[in-house]
């Protein structure tokens, strides 16, 4: 058991966590949105320009979120004009989600303040390096 926090892997990453955190919400202030904003905003970008309208819990699948979150950010993604949520006419009780033309304008330019941080951020470590190890934390083998 490391007692040195200097040699702990996971308080160094809860340290690497909050800095990075403190730098994409700086990122994203001048944009009007929060970090789990962007990241829902992100995604329903990008599900849309594959051809998806994604229901909220294919969304918050996409982005790792959790569903009851996710109702709520969406609807202040919503309330700002960035999303819509359209009834699916496969099932009525589902809504599908569109980002509106102001969503599909800001995501692009949110989307390059994030990878300008990330890229200052992980500067020290090679990309692929950074890449194969979050990819391995983020979704281990079972």
């Amino acid at each position: 058991m490391a007692l040195d926090p200097g040699r702990s892997p996971g308080f160094l990453l809860w340290h690497a966590t909050l800095r990075w955190q403190r730098d994409i919400a700086a990122a994203l202030a001048p944009l009007g949105l929060t970090h789990v904003q962007f990241v829902l905003l992100a995604c329903a970008w990008w599900l849309n320009a594959q051809g998806e309208h994604p229901n909220q819990l294919a969304l918050a699948r996409q982005a790792g979120t959790d569903v009851k979150m996710t109702s709520q950010v969406l609807r202040t993604l919503e309330q700002k004009g960035l999303v819509e949520r359209e009834v699916d006419p496969a099932d009525t009780r589902a809504k599908r989600l569109r980002v509106t033309d102001t969503g599909a304008a800001l995501a692009p330019r949110a989307i390059a303040a994030v990878e300008e941080v990330d890229a200052e951020f992980f500067r020290p470590v090679p990309v692929e390096e950074a890449v194969a190890l979050l990819g391995r934390l983020a979704h281990p083998e079972p």
